[in-house]
């Protein structure tokens, strides 16, 4: 398996996902399009990810919407990771075409190639997502299992923002592999739809498969430019701009955060083992960390005086919880997450330091999102 085509690995992830497989002596093409949402508009100059790996691949300036480019990146590969995609809840729901053409209609294009024409491809791996579960696995105080509807505006209206089974209270567990998937984005349909394909048609060629739902991956190296995407990142720019950070809702969501040493570790895990193939798992730190807490902990690692309003405010789309389960991963892959919260952040706070302060335009892409009635 030493040749690893890596879609989107100009990217955060896979970036840092080529780096670690040239050090164990794969040779790794890149197939990506450079978006200047996260790259900016001169990568080669403002891209530390793009630079990061541009001399050390076989870098593709393409798109996964092209068939010609998918058919140049495929050539002489036994394995592609697919990362490619346009990520963000909050913006699928208005750029609705391009994040179907981009995550559904890029990924049938390869599988259409794969399934079509004589191609040297042993295993494909997929990035899935958290988002596929919508809300995550609750039990009610009976202890039955439950997956509770999406929240309701006219609740949120009122502030009140928890989740509810028929009006019945209900307890945060865990979220596993079986959990029932009702993705509450656009976003998390085209996901679940990207893993579904992939899943169902490699299985029917002869290609193995794996899935990996990552939950919010981050650390060094994520893109401080990118406003629709990446809760640390937005908050850092903010913070580093001097700007007071306005939390959604009461400030209690929250979010399973996996460093990307550990995202890498349990990509390579799937590359590499047969007891990955054909199946599909979680990726995360299984702790839930609600979002005032990121903001507390990254004001005092930039030594930041803003402050933290809690707005009431809220997003249609956004979930109110999830974490995962690693059992499967952890039994089947020996995968373990190292890098725990409090490390992470500041190890993530000391690059950031590192790095220019970029423009703030995360109040920008919230204007976007009230325009278009999905900012309350």
């Amino acid at each position: 398996m030493k040749n690893i085509l890596i879609t989107g690995g100009a990217g955060f992830i896979g970036s840092n996902l080529a780096l670690k497989l040239i050090r164990l002596g794969h040779n790794i093409t890149v197939l990506d399009n450079l978006s200047p949402q996260i790259h900016g508009l001169e990568p080669q100059y403002g891209s530390p990810l793009y630079n990061s790996i541009k001399n050390k691949v076989n870098f593709i300036h393409g798109s996964v919407t092209s068939e010609t480019d998918w058919r140049k990146a495929l050539k002489g590969q036994n394995v592609v990771v697919h990362l490619a995609a346009e990520t963000g809840t909050g913006q699928s729901m208005y750029e609705i075409k391009n994040y179907v053409e981009t995550n559904i209609s890029g990924t049938a294009l390869m599988l259409n190639i794969l399934a079509n024409e004589k191609q040297t491809v042993k295993k494909v791996i997929i990035a899935s997502s958290r988002s596929i579960y919508g809300e995550g696995k609750y039990r009610l105080a009976n202890g039955e299992v439950v997956y509770p509807h999406h929240r309701s505006a006219a609740d949120m209206d009122q502030g009140d923002f928890e989740v509810k089974h028929n009006k019945e209270s209900v307890f945060l567990v865990p979220t596993d592999e079986e959990s029932r998937i009702h993705p509450s984005s656009v976003y998390g349909i085209t996901k679940q739809n990207q893993e579904q394909m992939i899943m169902t048609v490699c299985k029917s060629i002869g290609i193995a498969a794996v899935a990996f739902r990552y939950q919010n991956v981050y650390g060094p190296g994520q893109s401080l430019k990118n406003p629709y995407t990446g809760i640390l990142s937005i908050f850092s720019t903010q913070i580093r701009n001097g700007n007071n950070i306005n939390i959604f809702e009461d400030g209690k969501e929250s979010r399973d955060f996996v460093f990307i040493d550990d995202v890498i570790d349990a990509t390579i895990l799937g590359i590499t083992k047969d007891e990955a193939n054909n199946e599909v798992f979680n990726v995360g730190a299984g702790v839930a960390t609600d979002v005032v807490t990121v903001a507390k902990h990254l004001i005092k690692a930039y030594n930041a005086k803003v402050n933290l309003n809690i707005t009431g405010n809220y997003r249609l789309g956004d979930i109110r919880h999830n974490y995962a389960d690693l059992s499967k991963i952890s039994t089947m892959l020996g995968y373990q997450p190292k890098v725990f919260f409090e490390e992470g952040v500041e190890r993530f706070s000391k690059w950031v330091n590192t790095q220019e302060i970029q423009q703030d335009n995360y109040a920008s892409s919230i204007e976007e999102m009230k325009l278009r009635g999905l900012y309350k």
